[in-house]
């Protein structure tokens, strides 16, 4: 029986010095692994590699890969942990090596579906107004529970002192800002033109989309109306 091969060399790779090649004293491939997993794994020049530990050593360098990738993508924006998991999923590590490195990060602190959330719906809010119902699901897109989507829409609408019918003012109001005379003057029209009936179809379709129903929508109208008309008189 042959006895395993002897890391004959450790060669660095790249200007960062975070990957090494080792080299086997079977002439075999050098092959690549993060110089972090090699510390992991208490392996040096001259130490013999059997199967099994090399296959720890393995199993160490693609916690450190997935480790280093999460990271890497979290540092461009936090993000939730749903779709932190996709990210990596497409960057081809196994399910289960990404719950575990996700598991780490949240018990760090690193990742915050909740925090993400609330800081979601806050930019929603100032940079582009919708009602409840268009939040939640933008939110669930994201992999947020509604349960939590619901606690985190209440508790950022009670700091920020808002409602959906407050959303839906500022949301007509710029919409109204935007239009030209010609459906100002169709919006404020008392008849019943074709040119009327198509404004306000249009303002209820974009009200819609974006989560305002109900009396709320019906107000939002009524608001944009009034709007439109005192632009046409002036």
């Amino acid at each position: 029986m042959s006895s395993a091969p002897l890391i004959k060399r450790i060669q660095p790779k790249g200007q960062r010095g975070l990957k090494v090649l080792v080299h086997l004293d079977d002439d075999s491939e050098p092959f690549e692994v993060m110089l972090e997993a090699l510390e992991r794994s208490h392996l040096g020049v001259g130490d013999s590699l059997p199967s099994t530990v090399r296959q720890t050593l393995l199993n160490n360098d693609a916690d450190v890969r997935v480790r280093d990738a999460a990271l890497n993508i979290l540092s461009y924006r936090a993000r939730t942990r749903s779709e932190l998991r996709k990210r990596l999923r497409q960057k081809g590590f196994l399910p289960a090596r990404i719950d575990t490195c996700l598991d780490r990060l949240q018990e760090r602190g690193l990742i915050d579906d909740a925090a993400v959330a609330a800081a979601f719906v806050r930019d929603r809010l100032r940079l582009r107004p919708k009602g409840r119902s268009a939040l939640t699901a933008e939110l669930r897109t994201k992999g947020i529970p509604q349960e939590l989507a619901h606690r985190t829409i209440d508790g950022v609408f009670e700091t920020e002192q808002t409602s959906d019918p407050d959303l839906a003012r500022t949301a007509v109001e710029k919409w109204v800002a935007r239009q030209n005379p010609a459906v100002l003057e169709a919006l404020a029209d008392d008849s019943w033109s074709d040119a009327r009936q198509k404004a306000r179809r249009r303002l209820t379709s974009w009200l819609a989309r974006r989560g305002f129903g109900g009396g709320t929508l019906g107000e939002a109208i009524d608001h944009a109306i009034r709007l439109a008309s005192e632009k046409t008189r002036s």
